[in-house]
C-alpha cells in the first residue's frame, strides 16, 4: 500500500481571494514504511507575499512589499517555476496513493484550485487521510497541532522554527505512524487477492537506498578501545579474518 505524506505552504488562507501555493513537500510510504523517495518544489505564486504568511514560513522575502534581502537560508521565489509548470509532475508523483495531510481540507482546497485553473484532474476528497481528524478522535479535547502531537509522541521537531513543507511532511510521517499504532510494517498482509492466495502489493517495489549513509555513532575512543580489544585476542581473532 502506497501513501504520500504531504504538506503545502501558501501566501494565505483562501485561494479564491487570490492566495497561492508557494511550496509542496511529499514523503512516500509503502506499507507504512518510508521508502526514501520524496517530492519537493518551491513555486512562484505570481503575486506579492503578505508579511503575515512570511512570518509563518519565511519563504519569499523578495515578494514582500517592499522586498527584503534574503537572510542566510531564506528562499527566494522570483526564479522558481509557477504552478502550471509543476502541476503535472506533482500529480505523477502522487498517483492514486492516499494523501496523508494534517488538516487535509486546507491543502486539498488549495491543490484543487490550482489544478482546476490548469485544467488538470481534481483530487477527490476520498483520496485524503486527515491526521488532524484522527488525532482529535483519538485524543478528544487535547491539542492536536503538529507540534502538540510531536510532544505527545516524543518526536524531535527541534528544527521546526518555521513551517516548511518537506520538513513538516517528514515530521508528519512520524506522527502518522504513531497515530496508527507505531512504526510496524504490515508486511503487506492486508493486501490479499480475491482468490485468497496472497499479497497483491507491487512485486516490483524494493526499499530505496538512503541518499547518503548514516554516520557512525562510535566515538574515536570507542573505535580505539575496540581495536585494542581485538589486538589482545591474537592473530586468530574472527574480526581480523573478516575485517
Amino acid at each position: 500500500m502506497r501513501e504520500i505524506v504531504m504538506d503545502t505552504e501558501t501566501t494565505g488562507l483562501d485561494p479564491f481571494t487570490g492566495d497561492r501555493i508557494v511550496e509542496i513537500g511529499c514523503v512516500e510510504l509503502f506499507n507504512h514504511m518510508p521508502t526514501g523517495r520524496t517530492y519537493h518544489q518551491y513555486i512562484n505564486p505570481e503575486r506579492s507575499m503578505p508579511i503575515e504568511a512570511f512570518q509563518v514560513h519565511g519563504i519569499g522575502p523578495d515578494l514582500l512589499e517592499p522586498p527584503q534581502e534574503p537572510a542566510a537560508g531564506a528562499v527566494s521565489l522570483r526564479d522558481k517555476p509557477v504552478f502550471k509548470e509543476i502541476g503535472q509532475s506533482f500529480l505523477d508523483f502522487a498517483g492514486d496513493a492516499k494523501l496523508v495531510i494534517h488538516n487535509a481540507s486546507f491543502d486539498i482546497k488549495f491543490l484543487n484550485a490550482e489544478l482546476k485553473w490548469m485544467g488538470l484532474p481534481q483530487i477527490p476528497w476520498e483520496q485524503a487521510i486527515d491526521t488532524l481528524a484522527i488525532a482529535r478522535k483519538k485524543f478528544p479535547g487535547s491539542p492536536a497541532s503538529l507540534d502538540a502531537l510531536c510532544r505527545r509522541f516524543n518526536i524531535d521537531n527541534a528544527n521546526r522554527t518555521l513551517h516548511g513543507a518537506l520538513l513538516d511532511s517528514e515530521i508528519l510521517a512520524d506522527v502518522y505512524l504513531e497515530l496508527i499504532g507505531g512504526r510496524q510494517p504490515d508486511f503487506a498482509l492486508s493486501a490479499v487477492d480475491k482468490g485468497g492466495k496472497g499479497s497483491v502489493a507491487e512485486d516490483s517495489w524494493r526499499p530505496q537506498p538512503r541518499p547518503s549513509p548514516l554516520p557512525s555513532r562510535l566515538t574515536a575512543e570507542e573505535k580505539q578501545a575496540h581495536s585494542a580489544f581485538v589486538d589482545d585476542m591474537g592473530e586468530d581473532a574472527l574480526w581480523k579474518k573478516l575485517g
